[in-house]
């Protein structure tokens, strides 16, 4: 263990690391000209359909793109080195919140490579995060996992925080007066202090840092982002809106937003999604916005479980 050392990434380790996520791919496939699924070797592959595969990390261009995001401060990221080879990587986003999450750290990835199995290298990235959040004053760690995921979180200390559910809602016309201009600006300060209460599948930063920055629209293919603050009935928000793939007139919708989702703010969003020629709006809420949804609201069976560590 003497030659297993934690520390910062670096933009030249951006080949191993992109490495690591790639061997967890089992096959690489694309559409055929009839639809069809087929596979087919990596190489062959255009960058947008290694995107498909598991996003940035999939080809060393989007990698080495989204690296010097996080290294520039969009994020946290660790390597476990294990003599000359990066052995695994851990990937975490900052964020202020009200409670319950507050001032936490949140790992997004965290991968080890099959000849570095088994010997804790996840337990260390874990305990590095956990002094680099003591010394950023956080409050906890959070994390979102599913099944087998939640195994390290809860053996390192983790408990339940919270969980999500995903429910369906018409788009509809509604009686009500509000504003909704685009707003490319990214910086996400804007949102330091301000809550996630619709679209929260990771933690509120890694998903602004996905969906508000512009730097993947350099790839054509990829679905379009409306990006939207509205200000109705006195409150503000931040709206990110994306066309489902295989469902272009359903939205998936993400809000962040200074007070609370009321029902002010939701009759707007979907009177916009309605006159933009939208169907359905999809919206990941916790427990205490259910009933905001209103009786229209239908659940598709997706939950998800946050958990925290208190620092």
């Amino acid at each position: 263990m003497n030659n297993i050392h934690v520390r910062s990434a670096r933009l030249d380790d951006t080949a191993a690391i992109s490495a690591l996520f790639r061997a967890r791919i089992s096959a690489w496939q694309r559409w055929d000209t009839l639809g069809r699924v087929q596979d087919t070797d990596y190489e062959t592959l255009t960058i947008y359909e290694r995107w498909l595969h598991g996003g940035a990390w999939m080809s060393i261009e989007t990698a080495a793109l989204h690296l010097g995001a996080l290294l520039l401060g969009a994020g946290v990221a660790l390597v476990a080195q294990v003599g000359a080879e990066v052995g695994a990587y851990l990937e975490a986003y900052h964020s202020v919140e009200p409670p319950p999450f507050g001032s936490n750290l949140s790992p997004a990835h965290i991968v080890v490579g099959s000849a570095h199995a088994n010997i804790g290298l996840d337990t260390m990235l874990l305990d590095a995060l956990r002094a680099k959040a003591k010394t950023q004053k956080c409050e906890r760690l959070t994390v979102a996992a599913l099944g087998a995921e939640s195994a390290l979180y809860t053996r390192s200390g983790f408990t339940t925080l919270t969980s999500v559910a995903r429910y369906s809602l018409p788009a509809r016309t509604g009686q009500i007066f509000y504003k909704a201009s685009a707003h490319s600006e990214a910086s996400a300060a804007q949102i330091n202090g301000w809550s996630m209460p619709v679209g929260r599948i990771s933690s509120a930063r890694q998903q602004w840092e996905a969906l508000w920055p512009h730097t993947w629209e350099l790839l054509p293919e990829m679905r379009r982002t409306y990006r939207l603050k509205f200000s109705a009935a006195g409150g503000e928000a931040f709206i990110a809106c994306q066309p489902q793939m295989f469902n272009p007139r359903a939205l998936d919708v993400s809000v962040w937003t200074q007070k609370t989702l009321t029902a002010q703010l939701l009759t707007a969003i979907r009177d916009w999604a309605h006159k933009e020629g939208f169907r359905t709006l999809l919206l990941v809420v916790p427990p205490e916005y259910v009933s905001v949804l209103g009786a229209e609201a239908e659940a598709d069976g997706y939950k998800l479980d946050f958990y925290s560590l208190n620092l």
